[in-house]
């Protein structure tokens, strides 16, 4: 079974630490080209920045960073870390800084850096890239919470809610759960509920929610 995770979309955060700004980038690439586009794009954006620190890794490809005039271990490394951790891939991150005249010591700037690709990565949300089987879920309105929560236990996601004289939950299960899903809401319900197969899809879902950043 192939199963990773890499962001849900692209996301901008920004915080200061003693007077430098220090704005966290987080997208999604599929290629080390797309990513090097985007670190070019951004340090054109951010030209008069003291430093655009950077760093991506793609799945089954390469893994680069860089400290960008930062004191070396500080910045990139850091950085990479925070996606190694979580186990993120097929992620591009740049940290723009703009030093405020005082200086935070190595220690300072691993912190830094790392609390900013941190807030970006739980800016963008996380998604599992994984093989799904849709399944049909039609129930009453009084099944329909209890469903719903069957789904969640068994790690699946509802997609759709259909509402009409009874309520139809368009459901994705993961492929090696599925049969026992099904059989599971037929016992439960003592056979009023009948999952319907809908096919599968291998594809990408949110799987940790984008949070909003704290002011």
């Amino acid at each position: 079974m192939t199963e990773y995770y890499i962001p849900t979309g692209p996301s901008e955060t920004e915080f200061v630490e003693k007077r430098s700004r220090f704005i966290g980038h987080v997208w999604r690439v599929e290629s080390e080209e797309e990513a090097r586009a985007l670190i070019e794009e951004t340090k054109k954006k951010h030209y008069d920045a003291r430093h655009n620190c950077w760093c991506y890794l793609i799945k089954d490809g390469p893994v680069r960073y860089s400290d960008d005039g930062e004191p070396q271990g500080t910045a990139g490394q850091p950085m990479l870390n925070v996606f190694e951790r979580e186990g993120v891939t097929n992620v591009c991150c740049v940290v723009t800084r703009y030093f405020g005249g005082i200086l935070l010591g190595a220690g300072g700037l691993v912190r830094a850096y790392t609390q900013s690709a941190k807030d970006a990565l739980d800016a963008a949300g996380i998604s599992v890239v994984r093989r799904w089987v849709a399944m049909e879920v039609p129930c009453t309105y009084a099944q329909f919470e209890g469903m719903r929560r069957e789904v969640d236990a068994f790690g699946g996601v509802v997609e759709n809610v259909d509402y009409g004289a009874d309520v139809v939950l368009s459901a994705l299960l993961p492929e090696e759960r599925a049969a026992d899903f099904a059989a599971h809401v037929l016992d439960i319900s003592a056979g009023t509920v009948e999952v319907l197969e809908a096919g599968e899809q291998f594809k990408d879902v949110p799987w940790r929610e984008k949070t909003a950043q704290e002011s």
